[in-house]
């Protein structure tokens, strides 16, 4: 079996809709395929929305599954797909999730010893009360890393002042780090969305200058992810040398 630190569930968190987790769960996405090597479980389950899980239907790099998670056997098939693959996953939730991870979460939380996999939480905020409430009881349920998004699409990260100025953002720097999701001009997002384009494929058919745009939210997104050590385990040569195998 792999190490455990190279098995990893990504769960992507946040308030209510709207505040980030579908752009957050794409590029994590992107970082862990196209700069990481890695092939990845993306679990989709926002499944009346399933935006993302449909950008990357007919990707060999990601394996996507659609799960509520809003129920029970939700929770028990996520704990069955984790033990099946050696993939990394990354759980897109859905913008109700709060009060299902409350409720069943601990099947997951229980089983990560067994399952031999890290657990880490991104959780998105925007610039309201509620972002930081839910966060406090997502806090209080799930242990481990933890690493709280700014999503700069709703102002600089200065502008953030109930969570920056909070007891929270003190207890979650302690379990992770503050990060800072860069903006990407509305009509690239809008392009991604309306076309359900993975960002790798947006950087093969998008014009010239919504590349350009794209390329440069790109790369610093994976600089967000790489500063924080995101799959530090596997280096660069490693990669090369997967990239260099997988060529021949």
């Amino acid at each position: 079996m792999a190490d455990a630190n190279s098995r990893v569930l990504y769960f992507i968190g946040g308030s209510k809709g709207g505040v980030g987790k579908s752009i957050l769960s794409m590029i994590l996405a992107d970082f862990l395929t196209q700069y990481k090597n890695r092939k990845i479980i993306l679990v989709e389950s926002d499944t009346s929305n399933p935006d993302v899980g449909k950008t990357f239907t007919h990707n060999d790099d990601v394996e996507v599954i659609s799960l509520s998670l809003d129920n029970a056997d939700g929770w028990i098939e996520l704990v069955n797909y984790s033990e099946a693959s050696d993939k990394d996953i990354v759980i897109n939730s859905a913008a109700r999730s709060g009060e299902a991870v409350e409720k069943f979460g601990d099947t997951l939380i229980g089983s990560l010893d067994e399952l031999h996999r890290k657990l880490i939480s991104f959780w998105i905020i925007n610039r309201q009360r509620d972002s930081i409430e839910l966060l406090k009881k997502y806090m209080n349920v799930v242990p481990g890393e933890l690493h709280v998004v700014r999503n700069t699409f709703y102002g600089e990260p200065q502008k953030f002042e109930l969570f920056n100025n909070s007891k929270t953002k003190i207890e979650v720097e302690k379990r992770g780090a503050t990060i800072d999701l860069p903006d990407l001009a509305d009509r690239v997002t809008d392009d991604l969305y309306s076309k359900r384009l993975s960002v790798a494929k947006a950087m093969e058919e998008m014009p010239l200058g919504n590349r350009a745009e794209l390329k440069r939210w790109r790369t610093l997104s994976w600089k967000m992810f790489d500063d924080i050590g995101i799959a530090k385990n596997q280096s660069q040569s490693e990669e090369k040398s997967s990239k260099k195998g997988e060529k021949s």
